[in-house]
């Protein structure tokens, strides 16, 4: 295989990828949004406050690393079918080491596929800018007058 092949396959697979992942991520976050705003009627500045506060901060935090979980499953199950990690404990492990940046030494993609590796941390950063956004905004929220 020519370098511009392997280059237009790394592409080609991981683009619709990131499309993908950043379209579920962000209609997960307008799906907790909406049970996050159904949930803000219960939140009274009183006595119970903080403990109502957190229980919903908590739960939108979960469902949000739900989220990249599956994100992560999905870039993970792409490598295993294209045969760029051997089996799919290596290839989740490897998924979310690239998703979140941190990396491992001992992991890596068949040559031929690397440079996905780097377009899923980039991927990553876009997921966690998002995510990170929307919590800012929906604590902005919750404290609000």
């Amino acid at each position: 295989m020519d370098d511009a092949s392997v280059w237009d396959g790394n592409w080609g697979w991981s683009l619709p990828l990131i499309l993908v992942t950043v379209i579920f991520h962000v209609i997960g976050l307008v799906f907790i949004n909406q049970r996050v705003i159904r949930a803000k009627r219960f939140l009274h500045k009183g006595r119970r406050f903080l403990a109502v506060f957190s229980m919903i901060l908590g739960a939108a935090t979960l469902v949000a690393i739900l989220l990249h979980a599956i994100e992560a499953a999905m870039w993970a199950s792409v490598y295993k079918t294209l045969g760029a990690l051997p089996d799919g404990k290596s290839a989740a492990l490897y998924s979310l080491s690239a998703m979140t940046t941190y990396g491992h030494e001992h992991l890596n993609l068949a040559n031929h596929w690397q440079l996905m590796g780097a377009l899923e941390a980039l991927n990553g950063m876009i997921l966690f800018g998002l995510t990170t956004a929307f919590l800012y905004g929906m604590i902005r929220e919750l404290l609000a007058p």
